[in-house]
């Protein structure tokens, strides 16, 4: 699933980037993995704005970020237990 359909306050893991399914350009990948969406890193999204659930708020690692939905609808995750 993409990190935006994501509960919140469940972990998950990266399993990959995918710009082109979300409508995003390539570059947004890279972008993406240079703050730290690398597959196998922990994620959880900690909060959403009100109203419209945009953008969201979203631990990787150690570090928070802002992130559009658009942007989240990139990144593939998997729950963890």
């Amino acid at each position: 699933m993409s990190l935006d359909r994501l509960g919140l306050n469940v972990p998950a893991l990266v399993c990959g980037l995918d710009p082109a399914a979300a409508g995003q350009p390539p570059e947004r990948a890279r972008q993406l993995c240079d703050i730290g969406f690398v597959t196998g890193e922990r994620v959880t999204v900690l909060t959403r704005a009100w109203p419209g659930n945009d953008p969201l708020v979203v631990l990787v690692g150690h570090s928070r970020f802002a992130l559009r939905s658009a942007e989240a609808s990139c990144i593939q995750v998997r729950e963890i237990a």
